[in-house]
């Protein structure tokens, strides 16, 4: 029987899904995730494509969602349960939080509010890396977090991301153009690399929202670093995360299919401590 989970991060602006057969994470898909139905529709192929499904080992395929988005997540939960269409399907799709917790330490304050992206982003750089961590997240907010040399997630920094900060601008002004990171981003970093001082209108508000992004990440690093009294290693995800930090002199790696690799570890963890498969809890 092959085992196969297919694992959906839901977040505020995307939809990220793979499929994960006997451990090893495969290729993922991105979707908007104010519109779920290509997603679901991409979750069901994705369920219903192995060919043990046919042979009726229905148990060893599971959706497995983890979000900081709960509108598109149900959405997404209730269509591929309609769209499976079978017995027993209602079992075979699980959230974190919900029904599986997210098995990493902390040292938070209060650790009810924390964001299931921050806690898989760190516990999927930790899982690669067997060190010290500096996450970066750059989509609809940043986030910049701190994992340390046992796995234990400290916490970290949550700011506005570049099309948040850009909206602001325009909202928030009379006279200042709503500025699309996403339309041209070859011109965009060409622009950003052509001068430091912005020459236009729209090219100073780039300049002043990516430097501010950026120069927020390395202070909170440097930061970081000093705390734990040694250099971590930084990694970046996210959907900006390219635009903002190819080339980066602090960012080591930038891995897009973060959040779904600490989802797979999160399981694989919880299979170690259990013993068992991966099993809705009982009030589902």
């Amino acid at each position: 029987m092959t085992d196969r989970l297919v694992l959906a991060s839901v977040g505020n602006s995307r939809i990220r899904v793979a499929a994960a057969v006997g451990g090893e994470l495969q290729p993922s898909d991105v979707f908007e995730a104010r519109d779920t139905g290509a997603a679901t529709q991409a979750v069901i192929r994705m369920l219903g494509s192995d060919d043990d499904r046919n042979a009726g080992d229905n148990d060893a395929h599971r959706l497995i969602i983890a979000t900081v988005n709960d509108r598109a997540a149900t959405a997404l939960a209730a269509g591929v349960k309609a769209g499976l269409n079978a017995s027993g399907s209602q079992d075979r799709v699980l959230r974190f939080g919900a029904d599986l917790p997210i098995p990493i330490q902390n040292s938070l304050d209060d650790d009810s509010t924390v964001g299931q992206d921050r806690l898989l982003d760190a516990l999927g750089a930790f899982s690669r890396s067997k060190q010290a961590c500096v996450v970066i997240d750059a989509g609809t907010a940043v986030t910049v977090d701190f994992v340390d040399g046992q796995g234990v997630f400290h916490g970290g920094a949550i700011a506005p991301g570049l099309a948040m900060m850009a909206a602001s601008l325009h909202d928030r002004t009379s006279a200042l153009p709503l500025i699309d990171f996403r339309s041209d981003v070859p011109g965009l970093i060409e622009r950003l690399r052509s001068s430091p001082f912005g020459k236009d209108t729209r090219h100073a508000i780039e300049l002043g929202i990516v430097s501010a992004v950026r120069g927020m990440a390395h202070h909170l690093i440097d930061r970081y670093a000093e705390h734990y009294g040694a250099y971590p290693r930084v990694i970046a995800t996210g959907g900006d995360a390219a635009l903002l930090f190819d080339g980066d002199e602090l960012v080591e790696l930038i891995v897009p299919d973060l959040p779904l690799i600490g989802m797979l570890a999160a399981v694989e963890r919880l299979r170690t401590l259990e013993g068992e498969h991966i099993e809705p809890s009982d009030d589902e």
